[in-house]
Formats: C-alpha cells, structure tokens, sequence
C-alpha cells in the first residue's frame, strides 16, 4: 500500500528479457539492503517486489500481466523511474490510498505551462474513463494527483513546481506514455452500484 508522495528516483540501468517477463535493474539512492529483499516498491506506480539489491540497484522481476498493463512494455534503459517505499503503520498518508495495480495506459495529449504550474490534458481508453470523476484523486507513474476536469478524451490535471521538480513529469512531453491508476474508492463505489441493476 502506497499513499502517491514520491521522494525518491531512480534510472533503469538493465533490462533482461525473458521467455514469459523481464527483469529490470533501477539504480537508486534509496536505503535499502538484503534484508528488505521481499518488499513491495512501487515503481512508476506499478508495485513490485524487491528480488535483489547490490551497489545501490534494485533488481525486479515484471511478469508478462504486468508488463501488458503498464507502460513497461515501452521501457528503455536510461529511463527515469519514480519510487516509493511501502506506508508503514502510524505514517502520515498526504496524497490518497494507491495499491501499486495499475489499470490503464495514457497518453499526454499536451502540456501548456501557465504561471509557474503546468497543465497536462491525458488521453485515456473509453472504458477507463467511464470511471472518472472530477476532483477525484488519480495516481499518475505513481504520483498521486486531482483530476482537474473530466475531457471528451480523457482528463487534466495541474502540477505545482515542486511535484514537478520531485518527479519524472519534469521529463515527459506530448505522446508520453504514462501508468494510471484509478482511485480505488470510485471503482467499488461504481462496481456496487453496477451489481444492484
């Protein structure tokens, strides 16, 4: 269980592809050892298990339903990668309840900076979006974000300078793929209500 504050980045230094899956190295500053082999760390939003750590690069491994649900299918070395570690209990939650299970691919359609923050208009499939709401929380590459408002092809989002500085929206531009994350809260609210008609 993740809360969408992102702190740390890291950079894929290796991918190894595999029959049915991919392992991939991301170097990081983060503090972590061997005894932490076995976490959950949420890559980009997508949440992965830690298999092993040495000089500071973390080693996972992204089955095939992982990668065919993420952008990781797209993924390169040298590629910028925000982390975050699991909430412990008695931490501060300052974003909203992010489980690390992505459910979309999108596509930034454009960013227009106005005064010091920056507008992004995404572009999300017709079945993802029927489960949007403005001013609902939404976790982008594992950032957890407002959406804005509610668009014929998907929806916008503001990002303050400091959310920008901290991630790796700072290296995105018009057609970059990114991983999204609905809020859980408004797909059970709907799933309920589905079930009763």
């Amino acid at each position: 269980m993740f809360n969408g504050i992102i702190f740390n980045k890291g950079n894929i230094k290796k991918i190894l592809k595999r029959s049915k899956g991919i392992n991939i190295f991301i170097k990081s500053n983060i503090k972590l050892s061997k005894k932490d082999i076995g976490i959950s760390v949420a890559c980009d939003g997508v949440c992965l298990t830690l298999i092993n750590i040495k000089n500071k690069i973390m080693e996972f491994y992204l089955s095939n339903e992982t990668i065919q649900r993420s952008k990781f299918k797209y993924l390169k070395v040298n590629d910028h990668i925000n982390l975050e570690l699991p909430l412990k209990y008695g931490q501060k939650i300052s974003g909203h309840i992010c489980q690390g299970h992505v459910d979309s691919v999108g596509k930034i359609l454009y960013i227009k900076k106005i005064d010091k923050s920056y507008l992004f208009d995404f572009q999300i499939s017709s079945k993802e979006k029927k489960n949007l709401i403005e001013k609902a929380s939404i976790c982008i590459n594992g950032i957890s974000l407002t959406i804005s408002k509610v668009t014929k092809k998907g929806f916008q989002i503001w990002i303050i300078p400091h959310t920008f500085k901290l991630t790796n929206l700072s290296k995105l531009k018009k057609g970059s793929l990114v991983n999204i994350e609905i809020d859980i809260l408004s797909k059970y609210v709907k799933n309920f209500f589905y079930e009763k008609k």
